[in-house]
C-alpha cells in the first residue's frame, strides 16, 4: 500500500555516529535523495576520532543550500552510549519542530528506502510507534549473519518479551520511527538505559503511556564498512535491563 505523506509533514532522521567516516557520505547521500519534502537529517557524533564528526559538518554545508537546512550536526563531547547519544539527537529534533522522528544506524543496516512507508504508515493509522521489524511476517536477516547470531537476537527479543508481557515481535528493534508527542509523553530524558537496551525501554514505556505500535517487514542487512559497536557490557544490560523495567512496573 502506498500512501502520500505529502509536504508538510516534518521528519527528522537521527542518527548516531562513532567512527563511521567511511559509511556516512553515502547513508547521508540515501537518506535525504529520499521523497520526502518536509525530511532533515541529524547526525550526532560522540567526538570520532576518525573524523566523522567533521565529514558530518562538511556534509551539511554541502546539502544546506538555497536556504533550506536539510542536515544537521550535533557534536558531543563524549561517548556514554548509543542511549545517550538518541536522546540528544531526538530531544533537539523534537525541539525544533519534528512531527515525527526517526531512529537509524549509520552503517548501512537499515533500509532507507523504508522511511517513507514507515512515515506513510504512521500519518495514515494515527499510531505513535512504526517499528522496522525483522521478527514479522516478511521481515529478513541478511544472509552473512552466522547462525549463533540469529539465534542471540531471537533469544533476546523473545527474554524481553517474555519478562516485560509485550506483543512487540522486534522490542529490541533499532529501526523505529516515533511521533513527537509520543516522545514527549515518555520524556526522554526521564529513560535509564544508556546503551541499546534503550531500544527496549523506550518501546515499554510508550506503550505503557497509551501509545499504539506497528511492526512493518524490513531486511536487516550486514555492515559492510568498519565494526560492530556491541560490547559485552552492552549485552549484559540488554540482560538486566528489562527485569527492572518488570519490577519498577509491577502493574
Amino acid at each position: 500500500m502506498t500512501y502520500d505523506v505529502g509536504a508538510d509533514v516534518a521528519v527528522t532522521v537521527v542518527m548516531p555516529t562513532y567512527n563511521e567516516a567511511a559509511n556516512l557520505p553515502r547513508m547521508a547521500e540515501a537518506v535525504l535523495q529520499l521523497p520526502l519534502r518536509g525530511l532533515h537529517l541529524k547526525i550526532v557524533d560522540d567526538s570520532s576520532p576518525d573524523g566523522t564528526g567533521r565529514i558530518a559538518e562538511e556534509l551539511a554545508e554541502k546539502y544546506n543550500w538555497d536556504g533550506v537546512r536539510r542536515m544537521s550536526v550535533l557534536h558531543r563531547t563524549e561517548k556514554d552510549g548509543l542511549g545517550r547519544a538518541y536522546v540528544a539527537g531526538m530531544s533537539a529534533a523534537v525541539d525544533e519542530g519534528a512531527q515525527y522522528v526517526v531512529q537509524m544506524d549509520a552503517d548501512g543496516s537499515h533500509p532507507v528506502e523504508a522511511v517513507p512507508r514507515m512515515l506513510g504508515t504512521a500519518v495514515a493509522s494515527g499510531v505513535g510507534l512504526v517499528i522496522g521489524s525483522r521478527y514479522v511476517e516478511g521481515g529478513q536477516l541478511d544472509d552473512d549473519w552466522g547462525a549463533h547470531r540469529v539465534l542471540l537476537s531471537r533469544f533476546a527479543n523473545r527474554y524481553a518479551r517474555t519478562v516485560l508481557g509485550t506483543k512487540i515481535r522486534d522490542i529490541t528493534a533499532g529501526f523505529n520511527l516515533w511521533s513527537a508527542q509520543t516522545l514527549r509523553d515518555v520524556d526522554l530524558h526521564s529513560l535509564d538505559s544508556a546503551g541499546y537496551s534503550f531500544q527496549v525501554e523506550l518501546k515499554f514505556k510508550a506503550v505503557r503511556a497509551g501509545h499504539s505500535a506497528v511492526e512493518i517487514p524490513i531486511r536487516f542487512e550486514e555492515r559492510t564498512e568498519g565494526v560492530s559497536k556491541m560490547t559485552l557490557r552492552t549485552q549484559l544490560e540488554s540482560a538486566v535491563v528489562p527485569v527492572k523495567l518488570r519490577l519498577k512496573h509491577k502493574q
